[in-house]
């Protein structure tokens, strides 16, 4: 599978060096490398390519860890594991020693939360900023922002 752009994607600021042509080009290789590695390991397919635009969006105006993004269904991150750095992991996705399907701290600074199934996202995107305020921490624009993703409401 031939992924020029994808290939050169390690962190999520590697996107902010793309030009629109080329993030619609990325966001085909994405779709492509979700289809041929999902298709081998089995995981959530549909879902995760409802969600690439949203995902490549959210990462190319937010900056993760800084910044972050809870997904209301988890097992739409399949992109933004991609974006953060663990494209190699997906020969082992969903498997014993391989990337989880959902969103996991312990994986990746780059999740904020354990997330599962759906309904989650707003009030623990409030939950977090009003953590922050409560403990002095900045939060909001520019500081630190939270993103609530809501691609889908099913699990």
């Amino acid at each position: 599978m031939n992924s020029p752009l994808l290939e050169k994607i390690s962190q999520p600021s590697d996107l902010k060096k793309l030009s629109s042509q080329q993030t619609v080009q990325l966001c085909a290789e994405i779709r492509e490398f979700l289809l041929d590695n999902v298709s081998k390991t089995g995981g959530h397919l549909a879902s995760n390519l409802g969600a690439v635009e949203l995902t490549v969006a959210l990462h190319r105006v937010l900056t993760t860890p800084t910044d972050e993004i809870v997904f209301d269904v988890g097992h739409q991150c399949y992109t933004h594991k991609l974006l953060t750095g663990r494209r190699e992991g997906f020969a082992k996705l969903r498997q014993l020693d391989g990337i989880s399907g959902f969103p996991n701290p312990n994986e990746s600074e780059h999740d904020a939360f354990i997330a599962g199934h759906g309904n989650t996202a707003l009030s623990l995107a409030v939950g977090i900023a009003w953590a922050k305020k409560l403990r002095g921490e900045p939060y909001g624009v520019p500081d630190k922002r939270n993103a609530a993703c809501i691609a889908a409401n099913s699990g």
